[in-house]
């Protein structure tokens, strides 16, 4: 049985993974061995948030006072959970 996300888990990129701006693409791209893969605005945006130290709870809270008080805690849940099925992401 998977472990859910939590607002107290710690996300970090998986090692297998790296996170960064592409200028060619104009938007933030995981990068892996056998490719890449182009992330949305919103998903860049909240993977770069991720340090090994954030809680997804205080992501979520630096993101909504970014997008001024925008209601992110479902879409970003979502979006940690479909990053962990991935393996971009590790969780503690």
């Amino acid at each position: 049985m998977k472990e859910a996300i939590t607002l107290d888990n710690i996300p970090e990129i998986s090692p297998m993974f790296r996170l960064q701006w592409e200028e060619v693409q104009n938007a933030f791209v995981i990068l892996y061995p056998e490719g890449m893969v182009k992330l949305s605005q919103s998903a860049g945006e909240t993977l770069n948030c991720v340090d090994g130290k954030k809680s997804i709870g205080d992501i979520i809270k630096t993101l909504e006072e970014k997008f001024d008080g925008a209601d992110l805690k479902d879409d970003v849940l979502q979006l940690f959970e479909v990053s962990k099925e991935n393996g971009w992401i590790k969780t503690s």
